[in-house]
């Protein structure tokens, strides 16, 4: 009965019947890409592909196929050919924001940052984009890398305004304010990070969090907030890096 008024419809719809035709098409491509997307989530590749050469076949320009499979060229090991399929994304339509922000990432994974902040820069320009914050918490850590402090400030500082608060970010813009000796304005996102993870019990402490509050709380001669974070520091997470840093920082006495 579900196919007989399928053929019903497409009789009684001639005149729309081209564009009803190319919705339908389009509606097919975007549900391959998504299967897929979540094929690559799931890291089988196989299943990913699957469904992206069928989306493919039904267009071969489609961007959003065409950057979900730079993903899987770059989960197989293939760089050049996953670079290949994101710049065929862009070319095919350049306000396909998504694809910037996986070819962005690409770039940074290859250590090339200048490259990786002009992809996000130009992803983050797209006000409709759901999900903005993080291009921009994705252009602070570029801008890091390229060892811009102040510049990594203002995006993660966006980020922080656009996400409402979002925990990483928070993190991210209270340690680069410490970085920068701003100690009483690291202090207040600090505590807004605090508050956030009082609020959601499945948010823990890293090493870097536990760091970046006491290194706060030591140059705002909070000895009793200190001494708190230390001892979690010590005590989860004795091997770490940060752990070491900690104890070069109260060895010096800075």
């Amino acid at each position: 009965m579900l196919l007989a008024a399928f053929f019903v419809t497409g009789c009684v719809t001639t005149v729309d019947s081209r564009f009803s035709r190319e919705a339908d098409r389009q509606e097919a491509i975007e549900d391959y890409v998504q299967l897929a997307t979540a094929y690559i989530g799931q890291g089988n590749m196989e299943r990913a592909r699957h469904h992206l050469d069928r989306a493919l076949e039904l267009d071969e320009d489609s961007a959003s196929a065409l950057a979900a499979m730079g993903l899987v060229y770059n989960s197989e090991g293939e760089p050049e050919l996953a670079e290949e399929s994101f710049q065929d994304a862009i070319d095919s339509d350049g306000g396909y924001t998504r694809g910037r922000v996986y070819y962005g990432a690409f770039l940074f994974g290859q250590d090339r940052y200048e490259d990786a902040r002009d992809q996000f820069k130009a992803a983050s320009r797209d006000t409709d984009y759901k999900d903005r914050g993080s291009v921009f918490y994705n252009l602070g850590m570029t801008e890091e890398r390229l060892n811009d402090p102040v510049q990594a400030e203002s995006a993660y500082r966006r980020a922080v305004e656009l996400s409402r608060g979002d925990a990483r970010s928070l993190l991210a813009l209270s340690r680069v304010l410490a970085d920068q000796g701003d100690y009483s304005a690291a202090s207040r996102y600090y505590s807004r990070l605090m508050s956030v993870m009082q609020r959601n019990q499945r948010l823990r402490h890293s090493p870097e969090s536990l760091l970046t509050g006491i290194r706060i709380a030591h140059n705002l001669n909070d000895r009793d907030k200190e001494a708190s974070l230390a001892l979690q520091l010590k005590n989860n997470y004795p091997e770490s890096v940060e752990y070491e840093q900690y104890k070069v920082l109260i060895s010096n006495g800075q």
